[in-house]
């Protein structure tokens, strides 16, 4: 029986002069995070698996510059789906990406059908209501983001199994308040919300994580995991 897993922000950097350490400066979970990473993955994930990596895959600032990182990612057990996150800058066209890795696929504006269920995502963006966001810098690529998982949500709704989604931003806001994202989500039916982006504690706490109507959300970055990919099905 296969699996699917969940796992956000790996924030790689094996292309990087610095290598892998720059995340360690910041201390607590970040301290040699890809090998603790690599360790849990190899105990729990196998070959007949899925893992759903919700973005910040890689400081890398070009598709070469990020080969090593996911050359890393490649080498790892089962099948991977990759979702962008606001600093994959490294992340080019669909052209450039598809194939070059057998284990690795990448999603935007489509789905992927699975045995048990199709996966589908968009990198989403701050929700309205958020202290940060504001009309005038956040509501175009609000908008923006909210055609891009629509064109993936409508993709998966085509198969007739259930439906993931996974995003980098959170879908809803820190109070839990709906958002354009959350009504496609429930609007398709997706039964299951993957979502990275926040880190430390005070973000924990302010996660809109549990059921909430209908669907289930649940937080997946690397920090709030322990570096251990989340059995979502």
């Amino acid at each position: 029986m296969s699996h699917l897993y969940a796992i956000a922000d790996l924030h790689l950097s094996f292309g990087i002069e610095e290598g892998n350490k720059d995340m360690d400066l910041f201390g607590g979970p970040w301290v040699g995070h890809a090998d603790r990473l690599k360790a849990a993955w190899l105990k729990l994930v196998q070959e007949e698996d899925t893992v759903i990596i919700a973005g910040d895959i890689s400081w890398a600032l070009k598709l070469d510059q990020a080969m090593a990182d996911l050359d890393f990612i490649d080498g790892l057990p089962g099948r991977k789906i990759l979702v962008r996150g606001n600093h994959d800058l490294w992340w080019s066209s669909m052209k450039k990406m598809r194939g070059l890795f057998g284990s690795i696929s990448f999603i935007q504006n489509d789905s992927l059908e699975l045995e048990d269920c199709v996966v589908c995502g968009s990198r989403g963006w701050i929700c309205p209501g958020e202290p940060e966001y504001s009309e005038s810098g956040d509501r175009k690529i609000y908008e923006r983001e909210l055609l891009r998982l629509e064109m993936s949500l409508s993709d998966a709704s085509k198969c007739g199994k259930p439906i993931i989604a996974a995003l980098h931003y959170p879908p809803r806001n820190r109070y839990s308040e709906p958002s354009g994202f959350s009504d496609l989500i429930e609007k398709y039916g997706a039964r299951t919300c993957v979502f990275g982006h926040l880190h430390g504690q005070q973000a924990f706490r302010n996660a809109p994580e549990g059921l909430i109507d209908g669907v289930y959300y649940r937080l997946v970055s690397l920090d709030r995991l322990g570096a251990v990919p989340l059995r979502i099905l």
